[in-house]
């Protein structure tokens, strides 16, 4: 399984960004897909999650600010971050995780930085 994540860069307090995800390879059990993100010195945390064929989650720092959302093909997902702030900068994760096993996956990361 590969993912192949894009849309990271610099904006400025206030602005957008959308990161786009793909995932490709052994897909036909594929039942979430999300979002995570690491600042520096800092855990990795969720940002967000949507279950194939329904239901999203968000962390709580992020609600009402980003959107996660499929594309038509069942294997891309998108987080559309508005209203960035300098605490969203950090390295963003995609994740994909499989029906019927605990192995997940992991994108290489796409940094996105916000700027005061």
């Amino acid at each position: 399984v590969q993912l192949q994540a894009s849309g990271g860069g610099s904006v400025q307090a206030g602005g957008s960004l959308r990161l786009s995800c793909a995932a490709s390879g052994s897909i036909f059990t594929l039942n979430v897909l999300g979002w995570y993100r690491q600042a520096p010195g800092k855990q990795r945390e969720l940002v967000a999650q949507i279950i194939i064929g329904g239901g999203t989650k968000y962390s709580d720092s992020v609600k009402d600010q980003f959107t996660i959302s499929r594309g038509n093909a069942k294997n891309t997902v998108f987080l559309q971050m508005n209203s960035l702030k300098p605490e969203d900068t950090a390295v963003y994760y995609c994740n994909a995780g499989f029906a019927g096993t605990a192995m997940n996956y992991w994108g290489k990361g796409t940094l996105v930085t916000v700027s005061s």
